[in-house]
């Protein structure tokens, strides 16, 4: 692994637009995609009024952040033109963020995210790590939105094409100490910074598993770490019996598994689906880790 350290900010708050979240206990991040085709749930919550009652029963159970996407970044996904996107993120967010409540925009279109942020978004959620042109400066502009850089092999249209080779943990901490040092020659606080080491985007089933058992490795580099597991593919490759993938909304007792193996090894954010399952789990999770430690 790269040995020369960043200088590492508190790992125990995450500076947002409006909020400076407390990360001394993880937090649960709840998934609401306006899309017609993602992996998991696409069609379910395409139009508004769906989206938001869907939005509204993740925080009835628990999550302390929404992150808000309009195009799916599965494999193979088709590109969303800008004004389609920001046609299907509009009515959501604007209501949205009169909830008092962190709001996240899963976005790698730097026109996406300046026109969130100043609806009032306090995060930018980007698989593409702030490598589109403009997106850092973006960014930058804003003095207090938080920013979730994520690795990501290739891009959605190959990525499972043509997946990672070598040792997985030095690619994803090489790349993401670039990109945070990027972000911070921009002059951007680090307290601002979460890292994402991508899970299934462009990593092979062994390898996403390898993210898992050795994640605590990423900790050095001294940001907060999000983990997004649910439902992803590399569960349903390993339920699969008999050749039969189990559907991805199948795959929750998986997803609270992964979930809690990654707050095991030092996640401080969980991006996921089942936001009730996740957090009822979290808290026999803290109970006995209050125990042991009293």
């Amino acid at each position: 692994m790269p040995s020369t350290p960043l200088s590492p900010p508190s790992v125990n708050h995450w500076q947002t637009s409006r909020f400076d979240l407390e990360l001394t206990q993880p937090l649960v991040m709840g998934i609401v995609n306006v899309t017609p085709d993602s992996f998991s749930d696409g069609g379910l919550h395409a139009e508004t009024s769906q989206a938001l009652r869907h939005a509204e029963q993740l925080l009835r159970e628990g999550a302390d952040i929404l992150d808000i996407g309009a195009e799916s970044t599965r494999p193979g996904a088709v590109v969303v033109p800008l004004e389609q996107e920001l046609a299907r993120l509009e009515p959501l967010l604007r209501e949205a963020v009169r909830w008092q409540v962190p709001i996240s925009v899963d976005t790698y279109k730097p026109e996406v995210m300046q026109v969130c942020l100043d609806w009032g978004v306090d995060i930018v959620n980007d698989i593409w790590a702030l490598r589109q042109p403009g997106a850092q400066q973006v960014v930058a502009a804003h003095p207090r939105c938080g920013v979730c850089l994520m690795h990501m092999h290739r891009d959605p249209q190959t990525m499972q094409v043509q997946p990672m080779t070598g040792d997985v943990l030095f690619e994803v901490d090489a790349f993401l100490r670039d990109r945070v040092n990027a972000l911070l020659d921009l002059g951007v606080s680090a307290s601002r910074v979460v890292l994402d080491p991508g899970i299934g985007f462009g990593k092979t089933v062994a390898q996403n598993f390898q993210i898992l058992a050795r994640q605590s490795d990423l900790l050095h580099l001294g940001f907060p770490i999000l983990a997004g597991w649910s439902r992803k593919s590399a569960l349903g490759a390993a339920l699969a019996q008999d050749g039969l993938v189990p559907e991805p909304a199948q795959r929750q007792v998986a997803s609270v598994a992964a979930a809690l193996m990654a707050v095991e090894r030092g996640a401080s954010v969980l991006r996921v689906h089942d936001v009730k399952y996740t957090v009822d789990a979290l808290k026999i999770w803290l109970a006995m880790h209050q125990q042991t430690s009293a």
